[in-house]
């Protein structure tokens, strides 16, 4: 049976802190004949309730946005918006960050440097039910293997940034103060660094965070 020919254009959702970039992808975007940009947002915890409002196919995420990353605002979609497809568009070709967006059920996966025919190609693409990732960030997400850092890793590590003390991480995080330097000690081991700043550039750098 053949599928009858889509007529309506592909409602896109873009999410980008920068308002010179958002602007400029959605002016792009909106040249394309079978797409159109029905929201924009600059914050990831406005993500969600745009998607709800303006029911979009597709929502291109940045992933370091204000308020939410654009990776738990995927696993959110996923859940609330199941209909809408995610593609993650960022600057930070990281490792990790692949691996945690296809966790969170995005689709796609491309670094904000190539070309916009590119980009609409990808969007039209994930709601044709592909998956689209950038082929070298793919190579590089196979060899640099999983986040070997736990959840409760991670959390205290985040909790660690700007100086935070270990009593100021053990009451923010519910936990005693021992279990806290028992968590760092670990990531710092899991990290082969020298000191939690270490840890925490060493984590962030692999999108493990």
């Amino acid at each position: 049976m053949t599928e009858t020919p889509r007529t309506e254009p592909v409602r896109v959702l873009l999410a980008e802190d920068q308002g010179m970039m958002r602007g400029a992808l959605a002016l792009l975007l909106g040249m394309e004949d079978d797409l159109e940009v029905v929201a924009q947002v600059s914050a990831g915890d406005a993500i969600v309730e745009a998607a709800l409002a303006h029911r979009p196919d597709v929502a291109l995420l940045d992933i370091e946005l204000p308020g939410m990353s654009g990776l738990d605002a995927a696993a959110e979609l996923r859940v609330r918006v199941p209909g809408c497809r995610v593609l993650i568009l960022t600057t930070f070709g990281r490792p990790g960050y692949l691996r945690r967006a296809m966790e969170a059920g995005a689709a796609g996966f491309l670094v904000k440097d190539g070309p916009v025919e590119e980009l609409a190609a990808a969007v039209r693409r994930v709601l044709a039910g592909e998956q689209v990732v950038d082929p070298a960030l793919a190579m590089a997400a196979l060899s640099a293997g999983p986040n070997p850092l736990t959840p409760r890793e991670c959390d205290v590590l985040r909790s660690a940034a700007d100086g935070a003390t270990v009593a100021d991480i053990a009451a923010e995080l519910h936990l005693s103060e021992s279990t806290v330097r028992n968590y760092l000690s670990s990531v710092i081991g899991k990290t082969g660094t020298r000191n939690r700043t270490e840890a925490l550039r060493e984590a962030r750098h692999q999108g493990w965070l």
